[in-house]
């Protein structure tokens, strides 16, 4: 194995992330105003040299190769870093690290390696991932890029779109199905490494999007007509397909780290504004309501702060989470909704100042939004829970669900706080909407378990009583919307006799 002449960073990690944390509110707060800043497309060159220079993206690289070591605790710690300033550069984070860099240092070539590394930490380069297609969104199992294998090389051709970092990444994963003699393309996927230094390896950008938030990351349209070295194919352990679902498993387990800086911003803010706005007699906080508002940001700072821990224990490039897709899934889907929530909650305590994009809330909530979609859509998520607990339930021959979760590991503790609402007989023949009523509620009681295993460490027990109690609260609900039966329909000649004209 080729190894980098460069030492391995001295300061601690405490040291590490307080530097990358005055560095940032320099950046973004001393020296230039975010709020001017985050309604322009991309970010000024000064400002991302002055981020990068601090090698934040060394978290991600191994000791041996002059980085930090790959650590599950300091990926997510620099990407809530991030995320409290920026949640859009906080994704640029995300993408470098769960969807290039973290792949690279577990499938890549080991004489890849080396040079890589070496340009992410001394010429501050990125890398993306390029799975989506204009034709096939979460549907990457018929992506219709594809390769020809020849004696030295792979050629690869094809279309992609809505890459963050499109036109802007100097390195890409390129995801592609090889080309079968009969031209037919095979069913597993594979993974190639593009270098942009390098001669036909350069990705042709098509169109720039116009895209809603998220302001700072390019995306666009994407023509793939490249030429890469037998080298640069990643080296799965066993299928294309399964090493697929280790990356975007071990990605979606690491939300948390954006979600956990960006929702502590949130809250702080709440809680300043409705200390300091007074209407009446009283500041804002004093209103019951309010009170209840800021609960459920207390709540959503909570869980993450348990999905955080949950993902350090489990989610290290040294373990294979392909198979893992019930805990990957809860994350991903429940903290980007406590995101949402917790932006929307914000704008509306704001007033009228928080309909606006240079305000925080206003901005976040913009920005949060897409994290719902990208990287498979939540209710496919929530869907997909249902379906791994009912399909293992039918496998175990049980049918109440309550007796089957309090077996579950992952559920066992939980249960005693929802006994009433999941002692219910459930079987496969669920309408999709029931299945992702029954999936929000198991995402809950499974992050339930986490919240409480983070008490059992010593987390503010306050915090937990309060963010057990309205996880009960929802999962009720949930549980009575699943309990609900009428089907509701879409009226496809909806305009027949609906003119209310014709009634007043």
């Amino acid at each position: 194995m080729s190894v980098l002449n460069i030492s391995v960073p001295e300061l601690t990690f405490a040291e590490f992330i307080k530097d990358f944390e005055d560095t940032l509110k320099d950046l973004f707060q001393v020296k230039n105003d975010i709020n001017e800043l985050s309604h322009k497309r991309g970010l000024p060159a000064n400002i991302l040299e002055g981020i990068m220079s601090k090698q934040p993206l060394s978290v991600a690289i191994p000791k041996c190769f002059g980085g930090r070591g790959g650590m599950v605790k300091e990926c997510l710690g620099l990407l809530s870093a991030a995320s409290y300033q920026s949640l859009p550069l906080s994704l640029t984070f995300g993408i470098n690290i769960a969807l290039f860099l973290e792949p690279v240092s577990k499938y890549a070539n080991e004489l890849m390696k080396s040079g890589i590394f070496s340009r992410f930490l001394e010429r501050q380069n990125m890398g993306g991932l390029m799975i989506t297609e204009p034709a096939y969104g979460s549907d990457a199992l018929n992506m219709k890029t594809c390769y020809m294998e020849y004696e030295d090389k792979y050629h690869i051709q094809g279309t992609k779109h809505w890459q963050g970092l499109t036109g802007m990444a100097d390195y890409w994963l390129m995801t592609a199905r090889k080309t079968l003699p009969n031209g037919e393309l095979a069913r597993d996927i594979d993974f190639f490494i593009c270098d942009s230094y390098q001669d036909n390896q350069q990705i042709e950008v098509l169109e720039y999007y116009d895209n809603l938030g998220l302001y700072m990351i390019p995306y666009g349209l994407n023509k793939v007509d490249v030429e890469v070295p037998k080298l640069n194919r990643l080296e799965p352990e066993s299928t294309g397909l399964k090493m697929m679902l280790d990356i975007l498993h071990r990605s979606r387990m690491q939300f948390p780290g954006m979600g956990m800086g960006f929702l502590k911003r949130m809250l702080d803010e709440a809680v300043a504004h409705c200390q300091n706005r007074y209407v009446g007699s009283g500041n804002l906080l004093s209103y019951d309501q309010v009170q209840y508002q800021i609960s459920r940001m207390q709540a959503a700072y909570t869980i993450c702060s348990a999905m955080c821990a949950r993902s350090c224990d489990i989610s290290g490039t040294d373990n294979n989470v392909a198979s893992e897709g019930l805990e990957a899934n809860s994350m991903k889907a429940l903290v980007t909704d406590l995101m949402q929530e917790s932006s929307q909650l914000l704008m509306q305590l704001s007033g009228a100042n928080g309909y606006r994009i240079s305000h925080i809330g206003g901005r976040g909530t913009l920005d949060s939004r897409p994290f719902q979609i990208f990287e498979g859509s939540n209710e496919m998520l929530y869907t997909q829970i249902a379906d791994i607990v009912l399909r293992d339930m039918r496998k175990k021959k049980a049918n109440n669900l309550l007796e089957y979760l309090s077996q579950n590991p992952l559920t066992t503790s939980a249960c005693v706080y929802v006994k009433d609402e999941m002692a219910v007989s459930v079987d496969g023949n669920l309408p999709q909407r029931k299945q992702i009523d029954l999936g929000r509620a198991l995402a809950k009681l499974i992050n339930m378990g986490y919240v409480l295993k983070l008490e059992d460490k010593g987390y503010n027990r306050e915090l937990v009583a309060s963010c057990i109690a309205i996880l009960r609260q929802d999962i009720s609900c949930l549980m009575s919307s699943f309990a609900f039966n009428s089907k509701v329909n879409v009226v496809e000649c909806y305009s027949e006799s609906s003119n209310w004209l014709a009634f007043a």
